[in-house]
């Protein structure tokens, strides 16, 4: 019995040139990537710029921070909730069709090959792009920011639903098919209540990633704490970006907390 484990081990192939390849490569690009790098390229005026940041930080303007007008941090983190938040639900509800459409247990080939090419696609384009052309559209404001969440979102979350669909207990879907259940019926009160806990869990994590980039969409005029962010720094005013900064850190501390509590309950039943 021995001599027939150590003939198998022995036929098992050798890993170690493959290993040291894949090292060589990775080592190699890496290399290749520092040479686009420019550490020279770093002034002392950025040096005093990061500087400035730092100090503003430290010394935020108080007045400003705890504002509670429209021009406010208060004001403008609530807003940058609101486009998250309202581009997080438009998007996970956009994407549950779509992910039923995409799902191959469900679906025949053509229909999900095909909506999987159309996800694919809009998972390509980058946020701000969006961005960018929802404000040339809508115009400046959080409707160009919330319609940008909700199509970013869909990329996403669709594709995670598709996971989540592909985990399913089957036998409850051949349960209702020999007591004559149509297609909706399955999908609604065979395969929903399956998937409801994991389509919270992934809905509340893209919130998290909306919250971040709808920060950062206020930089195109998508809404949001970005644009003043982006005029302070623009005009110097380091006690400002120090507010909204602090401001941003506390928000994305809570949320994070409170998103990974709700999560970790809903994982675990």
């Amino acid at each position: 019995m021995n001599t027939l484990v150590e003939k198998q081990l022995a036929k098992e192939p050798n890993k170690k040139i493959q290993y040291a390849t894949i090292a060589l490569i990775v080592i190699g690009m890496f290399i290749w990537s520092l040479t686009a790098i420019k550490i020279n390229k770093t002034s002392t005026d950025g040096s005093q710029v990061a500087l400035n940041i730092l100090k503003g930080i430290v010394t935020p303007d108080l007045n400003f921070l705890f504002d509670f007008s429209s021009t406010g941090v208060a004001y403008l983190l609530f807003e940058t909730i609101c486009i998250g938040f309202l581009g997080t639900i438009l998007g996970s509800i956009f994407s549950i069709p779509i992910a039923f459409l995409m799902s191959p247990s469900i679906m025949p080939k053509p229909v999900y090959v095909l909506t999987r090419f159309l996800v694919v696609i809009i998972r390509t384009v980058p946020a701000l792009v969006y961005g960018l052309m929802f404000v040339r559209v809508t115009g400046t404001g959080p409707f160009a920011g919330v319609m940008t969440m909700s199509v970013t979102s869909i990329g996403m979350v669709s594709r995670l639903y598709v996971d989540a669909i592909e985990t399913i207990d089957t036998g409850v879907l051949e349960s209702m098919s020999s007591i004559g259940a149509t297609t909706f019926d399955k999908i609604r009160f065979g395969i929903l209540p399956q998937l409801l806990s994991n389509f919270v869990s992934i809905t509340i994590y893209r919130f998290d990633m909306n919250l971040r980039d709808a920060t950062i969409l206020g930089l195109v005029g998508a809404g949001g704490i970005g644009s003043p962010l982006m005029f302070a720094i623009n005009g110097y005013k380091w006690n400002q970006v120090g507010s909204i900064l602090i401001g941003l850190i506390v928000l994305i501390l809570i949320v994070e907390v409170v998103s990974n509590k709700i999560r970790a309950k809903l994982i675990n039943g």
